[in-house]
């Protein structure tokens, strides 16, 4: 399954079912496993700084009491960690509110032969691997997705709409006086408003959605799960936040912004990169483009 040694730690009272049944499935891997096995959760936390393990495999019933308190704290300590617990079926549903506390999976005891990890590891380190990736694809200055960033994100948002049928709502954005502000103020102050563009543009988000700076003075806002109508919604609330901002601006006087927004829907045959350039090709030409109002709305939409 792998080319390489995948180093796991697992907090398993003994040589239970879960490592056996990791020996099994990588008997004959070359090079194969890197095991560290634990029998204790604070053995666990203490050990995942000198294995630096890949994925973390954690069986619930070795805190009895409060298990979710044990998952709280092993993804609190690794949270880059992919963390996949183990649980008796009679626990079943208690366990799968692991979920909120940072676990990606569930395997039921009984249940833990060599398929079902392999499906199950598989899934933790492409997850593991994208997120290491979009890591990198980071603007340096705003903290928000680049352009390739956004792209990679976007696109797995898109393949996730397709196959539950959800959504998408894009609002392009362009810093229209960047420009100006540094060549009146300064590189400095320039680069403080792109830090309150990036600031503003993820106040106006849920957790779910996701913001990119896309090129010097371009931004872009995608809304996950959204539907037509809250397109409107979306910007109404980026002007009314903006038009707050700038009232507190003076003597630098106030940040522009046009924007331009369209929906995906899952019959929408674009790919998310085709649906990103026509918002944008939008922008860049004005056609459905909107500048923000500099003044507080008298009335809330």
């Amino acid at each position: 399954m792998t080319k390489r040694r995948l180093r796991l730690l697992l907090a398993e009272k003994g040589h239970g079912e879960a490592a056996a049944a990791l020996h099994a499935l990588y008997a004959e891997s070359d090079p194969g496993l890197d095991l560290t096995v634990v029998s204790t959760v604070a053995t666990l936390l203490a050990t995942i700084k000198v294995v630096d393990p890949e994925i973390i495999l954690l069986d619930l019933s070795l805190n009895l009491r409060e298990p979710m308190d044990a998952v709280h704290l092993v993804h609190r300590t690794a949270p880059g960690v992919p963390l996949v617990l183990f649980a008796d079926p009679a626990e079943k549903e208690q366990a799968t509110r692991g979920s909120a506390e940072g676990a990606i999976d569930l395997v039921l005891k009984g249940q833990v032969d060599a398929h079902t990890l392999e499906r199950v590891l598989r899934t933790a380190l492409e997850r593991n691997t994208l997120t290491g990736l979009t890591d990198l694809l980071r603007d340096q200055a705003t903290g928000l997705y680049t352009r390739d960033g956004f792209l990679t994100v976007g696109a797995g948002r898109q393949a996730e709409g397709i196959r539950v049928g959800g959504s998408l709502v894009l609002i392009c954005v362009f810093f229209e006086n960047l420009r100006a502000l540094r060549d009146a103020f300064g590189p400095g102050t320039a680069n403080h408003a792109l830090k309150e563009v990036a600031t503003l543009l993820k106040g106006c988000c849920r957790r779910s959605d996701v913001v990119g700076r896309l090129g010097e003075a371009q931004f872009a806002i995608l809304g996950v799960d959204a539907v037509a109508p809250s397109t409107e919604m979306m910007r109404n609330r980026l002007q009314r936040n903006l038009a707050v901002h700038n009232q507190a601006r003076s003597p630098r006087g106030p940040i522009d912004l046009r924007t331009s927004i369209g929906s995906w829907t899952p019959n929408d045959p674009r790919t998310f990169s085709e649906f990103l350039d026509g918002i944008e090709s939008r922008l860049r030409t004005s056609e459905d483009a909107e500048a923000m109002p500099e003044k507080v709305p008298q009335t809330q939409p």
